[in-house]
């Protein structure tokens, strides 16, 4: 299991284009994904999920991934909030 606190940098936050970026680079794997932000832990697959998280600018979440594959899905998703989910 890996975890990883990260730092929302885009603009907008978790709207719907990240949040679908997102979900579309956890299902590519077999392992877990998790987000986590303030008391809500949700499934990184699942789009309302992602959603639901209302992830604002500035905010902090944590990345849990758990499975055969963890480290590649971490690296993929940590890119992804790294490039602002190319917004900028």
């Amino acid at each position: 299991m890996i975890r990883k606190k990260i730092k929302i940098e885009n603009k907008l936050g978790l709207h719907a284009r990240p949040a679908t970026m997102i979900v579309k680079t956890a299902t590519q794997y077999r392992s877990d994904c998790r987000l986590i932000k303030d008391d809500m832990d949700i499934n990184g697959k699942s789009i309302m999920g992602v959603m639901m998280l209302a992830a604002e600018y500035g905010s902090e979440i944590e990345l849990v991934t758990d499975g055969i594959d963890e480290e590649h899905l971490m690296n993929e998703l940590v890119n992804l909030f790294k490039s602002k989910f190319n917004e900028e």
